[in-house]
Order: C-alpha cells, then sequence, then structure tokens
C-alpha cells in the first residue's frame, strides 16, 4: 500500500509492522524527524515474522509514529547518504541519536517507539539484514521422529534464508537397505543388491526403512558422518534414543563450534544409581554449550503426513546471548545456572531466542509454544513413556477406558511427585496442566503410541514387550523400556520405591515379576 505521510496511522491497526525498502531509508529519515519533504510512496510487504523484524529496515508503531518535537531536529543532516544504508534497530529507545552527536528528542507520545539510526561506516560490513552469517542446522538422529523433525525444520531454512543456511545435515546411522521390486524406487539395474540408506535418502529424498512414503525436502542432505555433518554447525537439534547420547557427545565434543546451541528432542533421563539428570542438561555438560528440550503429543507419522498438533519447546536464553538494544551481549558468559561459563554467540549471527526458534521449527501444521520451563517439560516428555506402557497392559488385559484414565490420573500424580522431589523449585506446574508437554502428551501417548501399543500387544500376544519391540518396530527403540528401569533403579536407591507405584509396578510386569491383573491392588 501507499502511504504520502507517516504521521497517519501506518497499515491498519496497533504494532503492526513492515519493512522499508533501503532505498527510501533517506526519505523516511526526513520525515521523521522534520515532518517534510517529497511525497514518497512507501512500498510495504505483508507482515514480517517477529524473528526477521531485526534483520530488516521497517517501521514499527502501535497506532502511528509521532513526529519528535525537539527543536534539535532543525540542526540534524539533511544528506540522504546519512539513511542510505541506515541501520533501522529494535528497540526502540525513546531517544534519536547519532553518532556526532549526543542530543536528544522529546519522547515517544501514545506508546510510540522512535527508531535509533547509525551513520553507514558503523553498518559497512553488514548484508542488507544486518547479520554476517546464517545459522547452519544439524539434526543428529534420522528414525522417525528425527527424519519426521528433520523434514519440518528443512522446509523452514529453505523459507527463511535471512536467517538460516538453507541445507540441513541430518547425521544418518549407515544401513544397508534392499528396496523391493513393488517399490517406487526400485532400480532394475541394481535389482536387490543393498544400498546404502544414505545413499537412497539423497537420490529418492526418503526415508525408505523409518519413514517410508513420505517425501523430502531436497535441501535435506543425509550424511554419514558424525563428526562432518556437526562441523561449522550453530543449531545441533538431537533426535535419538536417550542411551546413545553419551556415546554421540563423546564423538562430537571437540568437532562443535563452541558457540553451538542445542535442542534436545528425546524423551528419556540419564540415571545411575545415585543421580538423575535431564538429557538436555547433560548435552549442556558434556559439549559446554547451551541445550534446551521439545516435547509434546507429537505422532511422527501424523506431523510427517502434515496432520495438525502441537508442541513445547523450553529454552531459557542464556544471559550472554541476550542482547541490548544496540545488539551487545548483557551476559558476561555465565549460564543462566552460574555454575559453567558459555562462548557466546558471535553477533554476526542472528540471534538465538524464543522467536527464532519458533521459526525454526514453527509450520502450518506444527505449532510451537515456548517456554522457560527445561525441567518440566523434560521430565513430562520423559516419565510419561511409563505411564503408556502401563496403560497398553491395562487394555491388552481387556480392562475399558475408566482403568486407563485410574493409571493416567495416578501416573501424572507420580510425574509431578517425582519432579517436586527430585528437582525441587525448579519447576512450573502449569507446565503439566497447560502445556502439551504435559497432559497432551499423557492422553496421546497412553492412547496411541509405540509405548502403549506395544505393551497391549504383549499381553494380547503373552510375549515379553521386548520381543514385541523387535517385530514392530523395525529396529527402533522403545523408550519406556530403558526410562522405567532407570527410573525404578534409580527409586530403589533412594528408598522411594512405594511413593510410585506406577512406575515400580510397571518394570515388575516387564520382568515378568507380576501380571496385569495385579496393579489394582498396587494402588491400595
Amino acid at each position: 500500500m501507499n502511504c504520502s505521510r507517516l504521521g497517519q496511522p501506518l497499515l491498519h491497526q496497533a504494532r503492526y509492522r513492515s519493512r522499508i525498502l533501503s532505498s527510501d531509508a533517506a526519505s523516511v529519515f526526513h520525515y521523521l524527524v522534520q515532518g517534510q519533504g517529497p511525497k514518497l510512496p512507501l512500498s510495504f510487504s505483508s507482515p514480517p515474522t517477529h524473528s526477521a523484524l531485526r534483520r530488516r529496515f521497517y517501521v514499527q508503531s502501535s497506532a502511528a509514529i509521532s513526529k519528535p518535537t525537539s527543536p534539535f531536529h532543525q540542526q540534524l543532516p539533511r544528506s540522504p547518504q546519512i539513511a542510505t544504508r541506515a541501520d533501522v534497530l529494535e528497540p526502540a529507545s525513546s531517544l534519536w541519536s547519532t553518532r556526532s552527536s549526543r542530543a536528544s528528542l522529546a519522547p515517544p507520545l501514545n506508546n510510540t517507539r522512535h527508531l535509533p539510526v547509525r551513520r553507514y561506516s558503523q553498518v559497512a560490513k553488514m548484508t542488507v539484514n544486518n547479520f554476517i552469517k546464517k545459522h547452519k542446522v544439524t539434526v543428529i538422529g534420522s528414525g522417525n521422529w528425527g527424519t519426521t523433525v528433520a523434514k519440518l525444520v528443512a522446509e523452514n531454512c529453505a523459507e527463511h534464508p535471512d536467517t538460516f543456511e538453507k541445507d540441513v545435515q541430518m547425521w544418518v546411522y549407515e544401513e544397508n537397505v534392499t528396496l523391493p521390486k513393488d517399490s517406487k524406487h526400485f532400480d532394475a539395474s541394481i535389482g536387490e543388491q543393498p544400498q546404502k540408506l544414505t545413499h537412497i535418502l539423497n537420490t529418492y529424498h526418503e526415508n525408505v526403512k523409518y519413514l517410508p512414503g513420505i517425501p523430502l525436502p531436497h535441501n535435506l542432505v543425509a550424511n554419514p558422518s558424525l563428526v562432518d555433518a556437526v562441523k561449522d554447525s550453530s543449531i545441533l537439534i538431537f533426535n535419538l534414543p536417550h542411551e546413545f547420547i553419551g556415546n554421540i557427545c563423546r564423538q562430537i565434543k571437540d568437532h562443535i563450534a563452541p558457540y553451538a546451541r542445542g535442542i534436545s528432542c528425546i524423551k528419556g533421563v540419564s540415571v545411575t544409581d545415585d543421580k538423575i539428570e535431564l538429557i538436555c542438561n547433560y548435552v549442556s555438560d558434556a559439549l559446554n554449550i547451551y541445550c534446551g528440550a521439545l516435547s509434546g503429543a507429537n505422532i511422527a507419522s501424523e506431523i510427517a503426513n502434515e496432520q495438525w498438533c502441537e508442541t513445547t519447546i523450553a529454552y531459557n536464553t542464556p544471559l550472554v546471548d541476550r542482547r541490548d538494544e544496540n545488539g551487545r551481549p548483557v551476559g558476561n558468559g555465565e549460564s543462566n545456572d552460574h555454575t559453567k561459563q558459555l562462548t557466546p554467540l558471535p553477533l554476526d549471527y542472528p540471534p538465538l531466542d524464543h522467536d527464532e526458534w519458533s521459526l525454526l521449527f514453527s509450520r502450518p501444521y506444527f505449532t510451537v509454544s515456548m517456554v522457560s520451563d527445561i525441567v518440566g517439560v523434560s521430565l513430562a516428555g520423559a516419565l510419561k513413556n511409563i505411564v503408556a506402557i502401563a496403560c497398553g497392559y491395562v487394555e491388552g488385559h481387556g480392562w475399558n477406558m475408566t482403568a486407563k484414565t485410574a493409571v493416567m490420573r495416578r501416573g501424572m500424580q507420580e510425574i509431578i511427585r517425582f519432579a517436586n522431589e527430585f528437582f525441587p523449585g525448579q519447576i512450573e506446574p502449569r507446565t503439566f496442566w497447560e502445556e502439551s508437554a504435559g497432559w497432551g502428551d499423557m492422553i496421546v501417548s497412553c492412547t496411541s503410541a509405540r509405548n502403549w501399543r506395544c505393551s497391549k500387544l504383549a499381553v494380547e500376544r503373552n510375549l515379553p514387550i521386548e520381543e514385541v519391540e523387535k517385530t514392530e518396530l523395525n529396529g527402533q527403540k522403545l523408550q519406556g523400556i530403558s526410562t522405567t528401569r532407570e527410573v525404578s533403579s534409580f527409586l530403589r536407591a533412594k528408598g522411594a520405591e512405594e511413593r510410585y507405584p506406577v512406575f515400580m509396578a510397571v518394570e515388575r510386569i516387564i520382568d515378568q515379576e507380576i501380571k496385569v491383573e495385579e496393579i489394582p491392588k498396587l494402588f491400595k
């Protein structure tokens, strides 16, 4: 649309933000500080995403941008060169400033904001989006959930080239795969000769073993070399069975960028007899980086088919990565818990806060809620797998929905009790009741996810759940089995078994020490 005066309301209603072409920046500068100048049509695009606002020339207004009233505006330079490549930044300070003058203008009225302007020489080396570098993303893991996350992340990287490098690396544990004759990718010249999974992924853009039938973005690159996949990446997404995370961290520790940041999509915990640690915290300590967590009511096959769902990402931006209105870090290298020093994210990268993480993961079919409760999100995601196995056992035994509901209710009580007992003061109760990572994930996991399905089949077939795991999951692992055993061992070491009857009962059923029909009497 065209606007002849910036003193008029801009683009509909409050807080509408739009980009200004850099070639018009000088005239915009004159309008703002002098309220006059040649009429010019300003071209505005559709509203950019919040993260893009820091990277493009834009005008921000609650209802209108008010004209400064200080007499100093008569002294400001009129030369268009001062703002031809001006760096128009958020936030918005209530002051106008130039490098050659420390004078200030009147504060904005009606909650409007003035835009600080810097000389061309200060930003001559910057790109139009104000950042020289872009974030390189690597997904570590290529099972059905890992490939699904890599798919949506690659889609977003292709759509936001101002923030992320287009190509996304996905580390693949190399396997030989034989394509059947009825596969659309079957090559008669190769026949049924086994092929490398990475070759199939990069040639046909489909994970035929773990996510068959789902076309993958062409900018998703399968890499069998873990070290090469993580090289120079500023964003690492961990998505593999939690029992492998220790070995993975040992392999990449000396090969990652020191300023890298991570997100763990792993629903598990790291447990020894006397210590329990969140996977994201384990990654942070092992690699000396900061790592958040993603968890929610998410079924990989449904998300891969772009059926709508929600998820929760917990990320508490490290102090050293928080920037002031001039783009300078406000921390001194400390992490949020002050237990270790972090390497700051270089200033020539876009910031990594809630807006950027949402930009990386959000899709029209994948709604992201950003929170700071890493402990709550991580524990809810890990411990609900134990409850899901219990619900599968109950349903496989032939009991109805009311029995499953009783197990779910008691299971959630034990999850919250566990969090308060072993992570005191570190959770936000609302996470369990209001976020997808809480009750949402519990309901989905206990009615349709793989832990529930395999335990249900185990009872119906009168088989150990590990046997069902082998036949049903195509080589993948149930997170619930290992989590159950590790958590139960931890509770015994702490003498807390009696306070967690659901957790302990699941372990005993897995080990065939008790039968499913004995569950009700354990709750008395």
